[in-house]
This record gives C-alpha cells, sequence and structure tokens, in this order.
C-alpha cells in the first residue's frame, strides 16, 4: 500500500510528520543534538555543492534535506519543552524586522534607546543595507573578544575573511599580511586581505578556481 502524503500548509506538516517519526521510528527516536550533528554538516555541504553546480532541482532537494535537520532539532528541542519550531520561526521573524530598519522603520533597530546606534531608515544600495545589519547585530551581541561568535570550524579561509571583517567594523584593523613571507600562513591572509579589498569573497573563489581545472 503506497502511503499517503496528509493535506495541509506543507510546513505544519512537516512539523507533525517529524513529531510522529521521533514517537515511533526507533532510529529517529534514539537521535540527539549531538548524534545528528554530522549530518547537519554533510548537507549543508550537499547544498554548497547544488549551488556550486548551479543545479536547481538538486538544489530544491538538498534545500529540504537542510530543512529535515532543522526540524528534526527543533522536534527534540521540544520533546525537552526547550522550544519548538514555532518558537525558532518566530525568533527569525523577530530578527528579520530588528535588522533591516531600512525596511519596517527605525523601530525595528532599537525603538527610543538612546543607546542604539545610528542606524539609516532608508538604504539606497546593498552596502549600506548591510552596514545596517552589521550595526544593529554589534549592539546586540556586545562581543568581548575579537572573534567570539566565529565559528572556529568554519573553512580557513571563511574564518580569517570573518575575523578581518570583524576587526575592520571595531576599528582595530589586524597588522597587515606579509604576501611574500616564507610562512604559508602569512601568504593565505595576505591572499584573503586582497580578496576583501577586491570585494571577492574568498572562500567561493577558490572553490571556483578548483572545479575550473577538473577534467
Amino acid at each position: 500500500m503506497t502511503a499517503t502524503v496528509p493535506d495541509g500548509p506543507p510546513l505544519l506538516v512537516l512539523a507533525d510528520v517529524m513529531r510522529r517519526l521521533r514517537a515511533e521510528c526507533p532510529w529517529k527516536a534514539g537521535q540527539t543534538h549531538r548524534s545528528l550533528a554530522r549530518y547537519l554538516l554533510e548537507e549543508s555541504h550537499e547544498v554548497l555543492e547544488a549551488l556550486d553546480t548551479d543545479d536547481t532541482v538538486l538544489l530544491r532537494e538538498e534545500l529540504g534535506d537542510l530543512l529535515l535537520q532543522i526540524y528534526f532539532h527543533a522536534a527534540i528541542a521540544a520533546e525537552r519543552g526547550e522550544f519548538d519550531v514555532d518558537d525558532v520561526a518566530g525568533d527569525l521573524t523577530a530578527k528579520l524586522v530588528r535588522r533591516n530598519p531600512h525596511v519596517f522603520g527605525p523601530a525595528g533597530s532599537g525603538g527610543d534607546d538612546p543607546s542604539a546606534p545610528s542606524v539609516p531608515s532608508e538604504a539606497p544600495d546593498a552596502a549600506s543595507v548591510n552596514e545596517a545589519w552589521e550595526a544593529v547585530k554589534a549592539r546586540e551581541k556586545q562581543r568581548d573578544r575579537l572573534d567570539e561568535g566565529i565559528p572556529p570550524t568554519l573553512p580557513a579561509l571563511l574564518h580569517a575573511d570573518k575575523v578581518l571583517d570583524r576587526a575592520d567594523r571595531a576599528g582595530t584593523p589586524l597588522a597587515p599580511a606579509v604576501p611574500g613571507s616564507d610562512d604559508v600562513g602569512e601568504r593565505l591572509l595576505a591572499v584573503v586581505a586582497d580578496a576583501r579589498a577586491a570585494g571577492v569573497d574568498p572562500e567561493q573563489a577558490l572553490r571556483d578556481a578548483v572545479r575550473r581545472r577538473l577534467p
């Protein structure tokens, strides 16, 4: 007998399906946040593969697999009484409104709080939009260390790019890397700095270059 997909709004149906799987599927019932970590990483990389190959059919599938991981983790948290997928979506919506004052108005960036950074209510270009987002984010996070909140497990070029960006925004740019140094790390860091100056994502540029060299 062929299984029938339940009717209803797909995201709500997915939440119900996930709850049933946690209750009735032995493998899924036995998973934890930690045991699922590897799958979250794998699915993220498979989404990147679909993007790099410009395969929209594969991208649709892989985005679904990545979404499954989000619902999976939310279902586990819901069982513990911590939060559910609606809380995740609600927090995300509030963040998007708060960090996009050029769309939703200045109240979304902190209202009448005099300590709030000056964030333009209208952003005429993409650069201004990004600056507005980062200004609100910096106010919210109040980090003590330059690299706080940047996952150390990020690919090295991406990690370096984010650290350099954070340093520039904080007004404490790192000492320039040495392009001709005998230290390979210094040369790589110099390449990342050059890429930033040119407005190029070094991680994506390297992936593209490797793919171009493949037979």
